[in-house]
């Protein structure tokens, strides 16, 4: 059996840690670890356009399966390109192995071309940031990046100069076995009888909901039932607590509606489950506040805490929920539903008017129609800007939808990208990313990568011809909009002109079918959908720091518009609340 080089080691290991693809482009410096990943059944090479489109497909494949999923790029320029996915997959704690290759191992610190230090540039991004100087290092150093990617959930970066790559690697090399799955963390007896105190004298609790409360559904709705309970989310919690919620009063934040605002301030304590909410001053400063996380960094960095929980949230609420009395007094509770119900009405009257003749189409509708017909498990991928506030108010979860985007970093381009990474995971399932013209114009050049692939990514364009979120900021700050604007080509030409499906729609009668058609084809396909660029009603209290800054609000000012089937969830919620 011929001895095997450092690439080849480096590629058995990531299958054996349970990588199914490398997302990348090939370069020199690359070329020896790409050549190992042809000659290993067991790892896939996906080639993409872009180097930050490898990071974003690897950290939302990352996302949807919870395993650990990998990227490259080669030396220089080729792995920078990756920083900015990286950046999103490690503030959303997704496992991602990111391979960094690098110069000649002789010529470092020489100036030498194409010279960066990515062993320094990739350390804010990462949990653990390293180089191979010497392949002795193998295979212990990419053990221990895969354990901090797997066991802390984020990114590690690992530096191999090419030349190393090239050379054998160690004899006798130990097989050490690799973490593959976060355990869960239950908190002390002495946290969980602090919590369990701070609940039994309350007389008005507030679950505020995120990210952390993946899997624990049920948990949470047995909590809420037993101290009756009103049910808040962040946006990144939405997916995983809104379905099948009886208790539930909506989002808060910027794109926030409902009672939730309402829900978090008025109540004596409110318990944070789960949330990395980065937005403080939608957080109330005078009630209890208790926080149950898994990550202790997170633990009170948003607000002032009464009680810090160190646990996963479904363990520490199987620990909690037996403990606690059971509260019988529902008037907080239903005074929240009422106020949810009527807040969701108020604001749907601006979305209802006509909606179906406007021309150009009211996105909200886009947005509505779209969660009418997508599948039941489809899996959306979501631009940052205004598609967040239609897929924050329309998209519908079910315990069996996902809805990911770059919902904590922030960066534009990302849906298109992240479907990518989603449809790879599972080619029959439907991946719709949800993208605006900006976004999608950012990257436009891996929509080729789902021709070459032949991947079934469905992209639904909002195209408003401007940088609408953008466009809001300025407009509340008092600004005139400038630099907003985009010229754009007919996308959905540019699409068939790639070899997908494409088809334009400009008018509201034409949308259902053309989604439909759109799903029904087998390949890749882009609904490009002329979209009203002054849909931006803004109510009268609105002030300029609640947009600019992210920094004030409550649910009675956020964006205007409607809210879709929420309103018929909330309605149904209440009519279940018991009549004097």
């Amino acid at each position: 059996m011929a001895k095997q080089n450092v690439a080849e080691q480096f590629v058995d290991i990531l299958a054996r840690a349970g990588v199914k693809r490398l997302y990348g482009v090939v370069g020199d410096s690359l070329n020896p670890v790409v050549d190992a990943v042809r000659r290993n059944s067991a790892v896939e090479w996906i080639h993409v356009r872009h180097e930050e489109t490898a990071a974003f497909a690897a950290g939302a494949e990352a996302q949807i399966t919870g395993r650990l999923a990998a990227c490259a790029g080669s030396c220089g320029p080729g792995n920078l390109h990756l920083i900015n996915g990286l950046y999103d997959a490690h503030r959303s704690m997704a496992p991602v192995l990111a391979l960094a290759s690098h110069i000649p191992s002789s010529e470092i610190g020489l100036g030498y071309f194409q010279e960066t230090h990515p062993d320094h540039l990739f350390r804010e991004c990462s949990h653990y940031c390293e180089m191979i100087s010497n392949p002795r290092q193998m295979p212990r150093l990419l053990h221990t990046a895969v354990q901090n990617a797997v066991g802390r959930g984020g990114v590690s970066v690992v530096t191999l100069p090419g030349d190393l790559a090239a050379e054998p690697a160690p004899d006798k090399a130990a097989e050490t076995a690799l973490v593959t799955a976060r355990p869960t963390v239950r908190p002390g007896d002495e946290e969980i009888d602090k919590l369990v105190d701070l609940i039994d004298r309350a007389q008005k609790v507030t679950l505020f909901c995120g990210s952390g409360t993946a899997g624990a559904h049920a948990e949470v709705m047995e909590l809420a039932q037993k101290i009756k309970s009103p049910v808040g989310h962040a946006l990144r919690g939405k997916e995983h607590i809104q379905y099948d919620n009886p208790f539930d009063v909506g989002m808060s934040g910027l794109l926030g509606y409902g009672a939730a605002y309402e829900a978090t301030h008025e109540c004596d304590l409110l318990i944070l489950l789960g949330t990395d909410f980065p937005y403080n001053a939608f957080l109330p400063d005078d009630v209890t506040i208790a926080q149950v996380d898994v990550r202790p960094e997170h633990l009170g960095r948003r607000s002032r805490l009464d009680l810090a929980v160190w646990g996963d949230v479904r363990e520490t609420l199987r620990c909690l929920t037996p403990r606690v009395k059971t509260k019988d007094d529902r008037r907080f509770l239903d005074k929240m539903l009422k106020k949810h119900a009527d807040a969701l009405e108020g604001v749907v009257k601006a979305y209802t008017r006509k909606v179906d003749k406007h021309v150009p189409i009211h996105p909200e509708y886009v947005a509505s129609v779209l969660d009418e017909v997508a599948a039941d498990d489809a899996v959306f991928t979501v631009d940052t800007g205004m598609c967040n506030v239609w897929a924050a108010r329309y998209i519908t979860p079910n315990g069996r939808r996902r809805v990911i985007g770059s919902f904590s970093h922030g960066s534009m381009a990302n849906a298109l990208p992240m479907a990518i990474g989603a449809q790879f995971t599972d080619r029959r399932r439907q991946v719709v990313a949800m993208s605006g013209d900006g976004g999608f114009s950012m990257l436009m050049g891996d929509f080729l990568t789902l021709v070459q692939h032949d991947l079934p990514v469905k992209v639904v364009l909002f195209d408003n011809s401007s940088l609408g979120m953008v466009e809001l900021e300025m407009m509340v700050a008092g600004l005139p909009s400038h630099g907003t604007t985009n010229k754009n080509p007919d996308f959905a030409a540019v699409a068939r002109a790639c070899g997908a499906y494409g088809v334009r729609v400009e008018k509201p009668k034409q949308l259902a079918g053309a989604l439909k058609d759109a799903f029904r084809h087998k390949g890749p396909a882009l609904v490009d959908v002329v979209t009203d660029p002054n849909a931006l009603s803004i109510p009268p209290k609105i002030k300029a720091e609640m947009v600019t800054g992210f920094a004030l609000s409550a649910s009675k000012v956020v964006l205007d518009g409607g809210v879709g089937r929420m309103l018929q969830m909330a309605r149904s919620n209440l009519r279940n609340v018991p009549r004097p």
